[in-house]
């Protein structure tokens, strides 16, 4: 389909429960890079300054960050709610992330006919701390009504896809599942010592490593109690930023071992530093698909984590032992003792996650989806 919508350059509104860098902002973040400087994107964060992951756009791309957008938290009262549906005319998509922005997808099925809004496709990649285990009625209430005219739900996991379709009660045909991908090449280069800020990688040092952000639902502390079960000259990498640091330190100091847990903070550009990685481990309470799990097996690591979300499923079947129960505290740190100590079970584990990653996940198809869904919902030939 073609016609008057083909002849300006698409513009679209991305509304963020947060855009500091996560798994969700920077993939957002390489779609735009993958678009181009011919789409124009609006980005706005329901947490006020949080666009860390805006160092991850490409600097000649389209991008602006309204200060006086309508903010996407309150009360959702009907004036407020319109006010928020306003402000998503002037696009030709509106794409929405999480349940930090529900607000702005209830906002645009109650006034998506009278302002003749623009299409939304809305975003769920997984559950903060407050349904990490189970999630709230209310909220599923909420979303069931709220999604009712959404022209797509996309979610990366079958965890979330069966959610979706059984407690969120949507039809089929709304759903879409579309596995994160990224640039497996990128993570084949071996990367030098002192790639990571702040941390520099010694001879005869192993590192256990992750990049998350430093939320309660990742659970962090408990991957420092696990790692306490390692050995020196192992060292534990933390690698990202968030309000738990100070909670994630102190457990180190508890345990004695803060001399060996290192904390840089967020570090762009994971393909620069993830391969010093010897180990790469995750603690979270929830998960659906990581993308930082993928980008470790790109890069050729083992995996130690619980089995949350699709995690079991995206490692390679040999990996599988080595992926843990989560109910049972002691099994993380079983796992990465058993990986520290086989230096040749981690490559031959390593190699696997390679191959997997490769043949499953790389980003080319990824884009692909992405791009075709969010040109089919605007009705044009195509986004760049």
């Amino acid at each position: 389909m073609s016609g008057k919508k083909d002849v300006l350059p698409p513009r679209i509104l991305h509304l963020h429960s947060t855009f500091n860098a996560g798994g969700k902002e920077l993939r957002c973040a390489r779609l735009i890079n993958a678009f181009g400087p011919k789409v124009h994107h609006t980005i706005v964060s329901a947490v006020d300054g949080a666009y860390g992951a805006s160092s991850a756009i490409a600097r000649g791309a389209n991008v602006s960050y309204p200060k006086d957008f309508p903010s996407l938290q309150g009360k959702p009262t009907p004036g407020r709610l319109q006010t928020i549906a306003r402000r998503m005319a002037a696009h030709n998509l509106v794409l929405t992330y999480n349940w930090g922005a529900m607000d702005a997808v209830m906002a645009h099925t109650l006034f998506k006919d009278a302002l003749g809004l623009p299409p939304l496709i809305h975003h769920e990649d997984g559950f903060g701390e407050d349904e990490a285990q189970r999630r709230k009625r209310r909220r599923t209430w909420f979303r069931r009504i709220a999604l009712g005219k959404a022209n797509g739900l996309v979610v990366p996991s079958e965890t979330l896809e069966g959610i979706a379709l059984t407690e969120w009660q949507q039809p089929i045909g709304r759903v879409k599942r579309i596995a994160n991908g990224i640039d497996t090449k990128a993570f084949a280069k071996r990367p030098k010592k002192d790639a990571l800020r702040g941390v520099v990688k010694h001879d005869g040092e192993f590192w256990i490593g992750t990049v998350a952000g430093l939320r309660t639902v990742k659970n962090l502390p408990a991957l420092v109690r696990a790692f306490a079960q390692v050995p020196e000259p192992w060292q534990l990498v933390i690698v990202g930023e968030g309000p738990e640091e100070q909670a994630i330190r102190a457990e180190a100091e508890r345990l004695d071992i803060g001399h060996r847990v290192h904390l840089p903070g967020f570090v762009p550009d994971p393909a620069r530093y993830i391969g010093l990685f010897d180990i790469f481990a995750l603690s979270s309470d929830s998960e659906q698909f990581p993308i930082s799990l993928v980008e470790a097996m790109a890069a050729g690591l083992p995996v130690a984590a619980p089995a949350v979300g699709d995690i079991a499923q995206m490692v390679a079947p040999e990996n599988v032992p080595h992926i843990t129960d989560p109910g049972a505290p002691d099994a993380l740190g079983k796992a990465l003792l058993t990986l520290a100590k086989d230096e040749a079970l981690r490559a031959t584990l390593g190699t696997a996650n390679r191959d997997r990653a490769r043949a499953d996940y790389d980003e080319k198809t990824m884009i692909a989806a992405y791009r075709r869904l969010y040109s089919s919902a605007m009705g044009r030939d195509g986004l760049p």
